[in-house]
């Protein structure tokens, strides 16, 4: 990791002037139309950040109404309110936050209106975590979450002691730019749980709403493919019944749910030797990581699937 990215950062600002503040956070986070005025509170504001280039945390206290717009972010932004009222609109949908619940800022950009809020911000660096997503063989090319994604209370239990350790550990000005970088990488996997990738690679159809239960069920298994995944586990997450689960599978992608989790695992195992050393790359530690177990028959379906053996595609690489 180069130096920039272990570089520490840490702001803190605080005024009682309405106007200062509006400016200060309309300036640090290139807003736009961004406009305050003052409720029955006494306004007061207060403004930290903490961390490196791969990742901030940030609070925020604003005692006072603040509404605006937030262009598009290239960074990833989940932030959360502990008090007061927010909320976050989009062209097709109106978020209101709840107290305590993280929520993923739409990368497209977004309107949002608050009232005497607190809020906790952590933002990553988009590099840092298509570096992560990388190595868990996501295709981290312009890499999307799913902000409009209701985390499960699974993700939301990761995500809150990976935030709660991230937190204790930056907080210490004596933490080693290494610790630090660690930590960056702690929040990356943590947002990795809590949001699904927004896959490209999936069909059209899937966007209908008619699809949007068996949308769900894809969008797990791409996110989660490095897990042990169950066909009970899919109509859980989509809400389907096994039965209707195998039929949406058939009729979308002619494969049951798991021929269908084998064959991204198939691609992901593509892709992991495609970016290995043909020297030092074991083909069968790969096809062991995704779950493959027998080297046969993994030779022979990895063949089929995509026309030439492992052997074959690690040379290329």
């Amino acid at each position: 990791m180069n130096d920039q990215q272990t570089t520490r950062i840490q702001t803190e600002t605080q005024s009682t002037d309405l106007e200062v503040a509006r400016e200060f956070l309309a300036e640090a986070y290139a807003g736009q139309r961004w406009s305050a005025d003052q409720t029955r509170q006494t306004f007061s504001f207060r403004y930290t950040a903490v961390g490196d280039q791969a990742m901030t945390l940030r609070t925020i206290r604003f005692d006072g109404h603040l509404d605006g717009v937030m262009t598009p972010s290239e960074d990833f932004v989940v932030q959360w309110t502990n008090k007061g009222r927010g909320t976050i609109t989009t062209d097709s949908a109106t978020i209101e936050m709840e107290h305590g619940r993280p929520q993923l800022w739409p990368q497209q950009g977004a309107a949002f209106s608050y009232d005497d809020y607190d809020q906790r911000i952590v933002q990553i660096n988009r590099t840092a975590l298509e570096t992560v997503a990388g190595e868990r063989g996501i295709d981290a090319g312009n890499l999307q979450l799913d902000h409009t994604v209701r985390p499960d209370d699974r993700a939301l239990q990761v995500w809150r002691s990976s935030v709660q350790l991230i937190s204790h550990t930056v907080m210490d000005r004596h933490a080693s730019p290494l610790l630090q970088a660690e930590m960056g990488r702690l929040g990356a996997l943590a947002l990795l749980e809590l949001y699904p990738v927004a896959s490209a690679a999936l069909p059209d159809e899937l966007l209908l709403p008619k699809n949007s239960h068996i949308r769900l069920a894809v969008e797990y298994v791409h996110e989660h493919a490095h897990l042990p995944i169950t066909t009970n586990d899919l109509a859980q997450v989509s809400n389907l019944s096994l039965r209707a689960l195998q039929h949406a599978f058939r009729r979308l992608f002619q494969l049951s749910p798991n021929a269908y989790i084998r064959r991204v695992r198939l691609d992901r195992v593509r892709d992991a030797l495609l970016a290995g050393d043909p020297a030092t790359t074991s083909i069968g530690e790969v096809a062991k990581q995704w779950g493959f177990a027998h080297a046969g028959r993994f030779s022979a379906a990895y063949a089929e699937q995509h026309g030439e053996y492992p052997r074959d595609t690690l040379r290329r690489a």
